[in-house]
C-alpha cells in the first residue's frame, strides 16, 4: 500500500513534471531548487535526477543530511492551487534504475514520511478515465 492517497497518485501521474526540492546545506540553511522528478511505483518514492547530478549541491546536501522536503504544485484558472507536499528521508544514490527501467548514473530517492496535499478534489471524479 502506498503512503500517497489515490488522489495524490493521480495528481503525481497527471504530468506535472516540475517540483521543488528543499535540502539543508552544511551551515544548516535551506537550499530550494526546481527540479524534474518521477514517482517510482516500485519503491513508492520520488526519484530525482539530472545532468551531472552527483556534482550538484542538492546531491551533496542529501549526502550530509538526508532530511528533505519536496513540493509538486500548479494553479488552475481562475485561481485554484493544487499541491502535494512530501517530507521524508532521501538517499543520494550513485546509480539506480529509473521508474521506466532505464539506468541512471545518480539520483536522489525520497522515501516519504509525511504527505500533505490540497486542491485535488477535482480529480475525484476522474477515476477510470
Amino acid at each position: 500500500m502506498s503512503i500517497f492517497s489515490e488522489l495524490e497518485l493521480r495528481y503525481l501521474n497527471e504530468g506535472v513534471s516540475l517540483g521543488r526540492l528543499a535540502t539543508i546545506d552544511a551551515q544548516g540553511r535551506p537550499h530550494v531548487v526546481p527540479t524534474g522528478w518521477n514517482y517510482n511505483p516500485t519503491t513508492d518514492t520520488i526519484d530525482i535526477g539530472g545532468r551531472d547530478f552527483a556534482n550538484t549541491r542538492k546531491f551533496r546536501n542529501v549526502q550530509a543530511n538526508p532530511k528533505v522536503g519536496f513540493v509538486v504544485d500548479d494553479v488552475l484558472p481562475p485561481w485554484k492551487p493544487r499541491c502535494v507536499q512530501v517530507r521524508g528521508t532521501a538517499e543520494a544514490l550513485l546509480s539506480a534504475a529509473w521508474p521506466d527501467g532505464s539506468a541512471r548514473d545518480a539520483i536522489i530517492r525520497i522515501t516519504p514520511e509525511k504527505v500533505v496535499s490540497w486542491g485535488l478534489e477535482d480529480l475525484a471524479g476522474t477515476a477510470g478515465e
